[in-house]
């Protein structure tokens, strides 16, 4: 397994990626859906948001929204189809995500290996809080590859990475 260090570096590349895949498009572009059953960009990047904040609760580092403000993008939320109530403005989502970088730096460049390696409880069962984040940088990598497929749904018809 990767140290923690490291592991702040691969949620770095994401970023970066994410930063490409939203470069040049408009909020209105964030809510355009697929014909598949997968949710719109916007959705998907508040969703990864919604889960680093989360990383960072559990390494004590400095959360970018508040309660409830992510509501909207919770596993298993009712999808976005437009503007409206608890859905957050394109430009906030990729603000909040070089500013989520920047805390999960500093958060897990503070850890120790001892911290790293300890164990924390999670969904009821003991991990390692390293397996933990291992696990969030999977989800997250996981949502940065479905951004590929919905950039294309604002008709860029490029290739970015």
């Amino acid at each position: 397994m990767i140290g923690a260090k490291r592991l702040a570096r691969a949620f770095a590349r994401n970023t970066a990626i994410l930063k490409m895949q939203t470069a040049g498009l408009r909020h209105e572009d964030s809510l355009l859906q697929t014909p598949y059953n997968i949710n719109c960009l916007n959705w998907t990047l508040g969703h990864i948001l919604l889960y680093r904040d989360r990383l960072l609760d559990q390494v004590r580092g400095e959360r970018q929204f508040g309660a409830g403000e992510l509501d909207s993008y919770m596993r298993e939320s009712d999808p976005i189809h437009e503007d409206g109530p608890g859905v957050l403005p394109l430009a906030r989502l990729v603000g909040a995500l070089e500013t989520s970088q920047e805390a999960i730096d500093h958060a897990l460049g503070e850890l120790t290996d001892e911290e790293f390696s300890a164990e924390t409880e999670v969904d009821g069962r003991m991990v390692s809080l390293a397996s933990n984040l291992h696990f969030s940088y999977f989800h997250d990598t996981y949502h940065t590859g479905q951004t590929e497929i919905l950039r294309q749904v604002a008709g860029t018809d490029d290739r970015v990475i």
